[in-house]
């Protein structure tokens, strides 16, 4: 994908989301039941397309997918695609900020309710400060910026559990890092959770597909 021409007065750090391509069976599982893999895919396609969404219409000098998987029509224009990296979500999250070698602010795609105002908040936190952190509800995190990559920022901090977010958090403190802390915002983990945020934002993508699919559990 071709990188879009600069636009007037856009930040220099840099937009990351970290995704994997959405593909039935390895894409949402936790959703099934009382989704089909068929369907969690679909949701998870929804969720990445907002997401993307948002990264297209913030202002920003590179925007950047790291993937896992292959692009698919999914993909607007004006992304960089670098491949994941890694054998963990700690060692691929350190990679992501390595291989795009720049003030950047990252973000994933289960929060599909994202807007370009959190993704300004998060670029403009970025521009004075270390690093920004933006918890979830669930204990993990939704997004973090770092002005340099530093592997030893997610090297061994536990992915996945309930205290990931203040392991993460904790870990940019031990470093020394001044931190910008954002508003948390709900993941979408659970069939419990994707009806919640899709009420919150009911003029997403995410919440058509979840309302078309007339799911009853």
């Amino acid at each position: 994908m071709t990188a879009p021409p600069v636009e007037e007065g856009v930040r220099g750090e840099a937009l990351i989301v970290i995704a994997k391509a959405p593909v039935a069976g390895r894409s949402k599982t936790r959703l099934c039941p009382p989704c089909t893999p068929e369907q969690a895919a679909g949701l998870a396609r929804a969720a990445l397309e907002d997401t993307l969404a948002a990264v297209r219409a913030t202002p920003a000098r590179r925007r950047i997918i790291v993937l896992e998987g292959e692009p698919g029509p999914w993909l607007p224009d004006g992304f960089e695609v670098i491949a994941q990296r890694g054998d963990g979500l700690e060692e691929r999250l350190a990679a992501a900020f390595e291989d795009v070698g720049e003030a950047a602010f990252l973000v994933g795609m289960d929060t599909p309710q994202l807007t370009n105002a959190h993704l300004t908040e998060g670029l403009e936190a970025l521009a004075t400060a270390p690093s920004v952190y933006a918890p979830s509800e669930d204990g993990g995190y939704w997004a973090i910026g770092l002005r340099a990559p530093d592997r030893a920022v997610f090297t061994g901090v536990p992915m996945s559990l309930e205290e990931t977010g203040a392991r993460q958090r904790e870990r940019l403190v031990e470093l020394g890092l001044g931190i910008v802390e954002l508003p948390p915002l709900l993941d979408v983990d659970t069939i419990a959770d994707a009806r919640t945020v899709a009420a919150l934002a009911p003029q997403t993508r995410f919440a058509r597909a979840l309302e078309a699919m007339r799911l009853t559990a």
